[in-house]
């Protein structure tokens, strides 16, 4: 018997201060076993921190030649990769080469710094990349927050994240690793 899948609908509505965009967003996403709850608000977060109207979930983790996240611009050209976890340097470098900005979210407690440490070297030599850690204890404060219908609010100002629905609010720094150059 096959393992079952949550469908979760997403209401989010961003403020995006630092960047001066404000706009509602509605996504479906599919939580598949053996996908982790602090996967999925991982996931969530790198939509949310590059919110967008062209911003949109691919099939990621079913091809390797799509990113987790992608805008393109009106002419199709890759405007930003988002990455979601701890990809090799191959993979990065070959993100680099197609986009223009390249991101790499990492989530994992403990692992995540451990990858950074053996990988920062080699990925200061790509200038479109950023890497950011997405802190531990506030991705288990929101992995609370998963139901399979989600209202979820979001305010971002000077880099710092409110993110909850109307029951409770979470609030964090992104730790940024590496910053893209220009």
């Amino acid at each position: 018997m096959g393992s079952k899948v949550n469908i979760l609908r997403v209401t989010l509505d961003v403020s995006d201060l630092d960047r001066n965009y404000y706009n509602e967003h509605k996504f479906t996403l599919a939580h598949q076993p053996p996908e982790t709850e602090i996967y999925i608000i991982a996931r969530i977060l790198a939509f949310t921190l590059n919110a967008h109207e062209r911003l949109v979930y691919t099939k990621g983790t079913d091809t390797r030649h799509e990113p987790h996240l992608w805008q393109k611009d009106l002419t199709d050209a890759l405007e930003l990769w988002i990455e979601i976890g701890e990809p090799d340097e191959k993979r990065a470098r070959k993100a680099c080469a197609r986009s223009k900005h390249v991101i790499i979210y990492t989530y994992k407690e403990g692992s995540s710094a451990i990858w950074w440490d053996q990988k920062n070297s080699k990925f200061g030599q790509l200038k479109n990349l950023s890497v950011i850690n997405l802190p531990a204890q506030a991705l288990e404060d929101l992995a609370t927050l998963i139901d399979r219908t989600m209202d979820l609010q979001c305010t971002i100002q000077d880099g710092h994240v409110w993110i909850g629905n109307n029951n409770r609010t979470i609030e964090f720094d992104p730790v940024i690793w590496q910053e893209r150059e220009g």
